[in-house]
C-alpha cells in the first residue's frame, strides 16, 4: 500500500513465524461503532468469516489474545465461544498486556503478529513481528505496519490475517484440502 509496507518475500517471513496472533477489538474485530440500548446495556457486531479464521489458526497451535482498552461482556462472550483464553480488557495501557502475554507464553516480538487500527495500538505495532492493519485503520497506523488488509475492521479483515499466516506456514493446502473433502 505504501513503501513503508514489507516486501512479499518479508511478509511471508514474518507470517510464518508467528506464533501468537493478538487482536483489537472495537475497528478490528468489529466496524469500530458501539451500540447502545436506551438501558445502556452495549452490543456488537462480529463477522462470523473472522471467528472462522481465528478457530483455523487456533487449530494449528497458534495462540490467539484479544487487547482492548474498552470492557465489554459481549467481547468476553465473543471471546469464550471462539476458545479465545487470554482477554484484557481495560487496557489502557497495551504495551503493559503485551508484554505479559509475551512473558507467559515465552515468545519474542519477532513470534507475535498483531492487529490494531488506530494510535493506541501504536506502541505494540511497532514491536511486533508482523504488524498489521484492516483497511480503514487510521493512516497514521496504516503507514506503518507490514501490511494491511483488503477487508475493513469488522468486515472479515480478521479473516484475511489468519489466512496469510496459514499461507505463510504452509498449512492453506490442508484447509482447502479439508474443506473440498468435507463436502464430498
Amino acid at each position: 500500500m505504501n513503501e513503508l509496507m514489507s516486501t512479499d518475500s518479508d511478509l511471508l517471513t514474518r507470517a510464518a513465524g508467528v506464533r501468537l496472533l493478538i487482536l483489537d477489538v472495537d475497528g478490528v474485530l468489529t466496524d469500530g461503532r458501539l451500540f447502545f440500548d436506551d438501558d445502556g446495556k452495549e452490543s456488537k457486531a462480529f463477522h462470523v468469516r473472522d471467528g472462522y479464521g481465528i478457530k483455523l489458526v487456533q487449530e494449528l497451535a497458534i495462540e490467539v489474545a484479544i487487547v482492548t482498552a474498552r470492557y465489554s461482556p459481549a467481547v468476553a462472550h465473543r471471546a469464550h465461544d471462539l476458545g479465545v483464553k487470554r482477554i484484557h480488557q481495560g487496557c489502557l495501557d497495551k504495551s503493559l498486556a503485551y508484554t505479559e502475554l509475551k512473558i507467559a507464553l515465552d515468545l519474542d516480538d519477532a513470534e507475535v503478529a498483531y492487529m490494531g487500527d488506530d494510535l493506541i495500538d501504536l506502541p505494540i505495532l511497532t514491536r511486533v513481528g508482523l504488524a498489521t492493519a484492516p483497511a480503514d485503520a487510521h493512516p497514521e497506523v496504516g503507514c506503518r505496519v507490514h501490511w494491511q488488509s483488503v477487508q475493513r475492521g469488522g468486515r472479515g479483515a480478521v479473516r484475511e490475517l489468519c489466512e496469510l499466516i496459514l499461507q505463510a506456514q504452509g498449512h492453506w493446502p490442508a484447509v482447502i484440502s479439508r474443506a473440498v473433502g468435507a463436502l464430498s
